[in-house]
């Protein structure tokens, strides 16, 4: 079993023998190739995914355009919220840049570890509170700043990803084009 996620579930609360016996006989260790989909526009999303290894990115399309709607790494959970708590079609596609390991829950598996150990409810709650402020910290990032200040804080806040992530990528995400990215990139702070 993962060490990682162990460790990040035992960090919040101690996990059970039999928690950990689940969670050793249900998690899917699933493997990716950089380009490679872990999920499609229209599919339901059917698992919720730990990173172990590489980095991943989200899109939607808009005008027959992919617009990078976040990106996720090491130790980062990737779910596509709508779509797995709901078991809809998916209005995004969460893709790999890298090559990707992710350590992987089914929705029913989930809903039984919520229902038969009480602690990973305590474990659900704290990492769902966690992604939840993350998501509102980046909304008001993409809606209050400037396309420079956004890429600022990328830059400040997340340089691994400015590293990782193709340009093309990061330009869709702060909103602008790659030209006008390039011209933010070359400007003194």
């Amino acid at each position: 079993m993962n060490n990682q996620l162990i460790q990040l579930l035992n960090s919040i609360v101690p996990l059970s023998e039999e928690l950990l016996d689940f969670l050793n006989t249900k998690l899917e260790t699933k493997t990716y190739e950089a380009g490679e989909l872990l999920l499609k526009e229209g599919q339901v999303s059917s698992f919720i995914g730990f990173v172990e290894k590489g980095i991943v990115r989200s899109y939607y399309y808009k005008d027959g355009e992919k617009i990078t709607s976040w990106f996720m790494k090491e130790g980062d959970v990737i779910i596509s919220v709508a779509s797995f708590f709901s078991q809809t079609p998916s209005n995004e596609v969460i893709e790999a840049l890298e090559p990707v390991m992710v350590h992987a829950i089914t929705y029913d598996d989930l809903q039984y570890a919520y229902q038969y150990f009480p602690e990973f409810n305590i474990c659900g709650r704290v990492i769902t509170e966690k992604y939840y402020v993350m998501s509102e910290e980046r909304l008001f990032m993409l809606r209050k700043r400037t396309s420079k200040e956004k890429y600022h804080y990328l830059l400040e806040k997340h340089p691994d990803i400015m590293q990782r992530a193709r340009l093309g990528d990061i330009a869709t995400f702060i909103g602008v084009n790659l030209e006008t990215l390039s011209r933010i990139r070359s400007e003194k702070i």
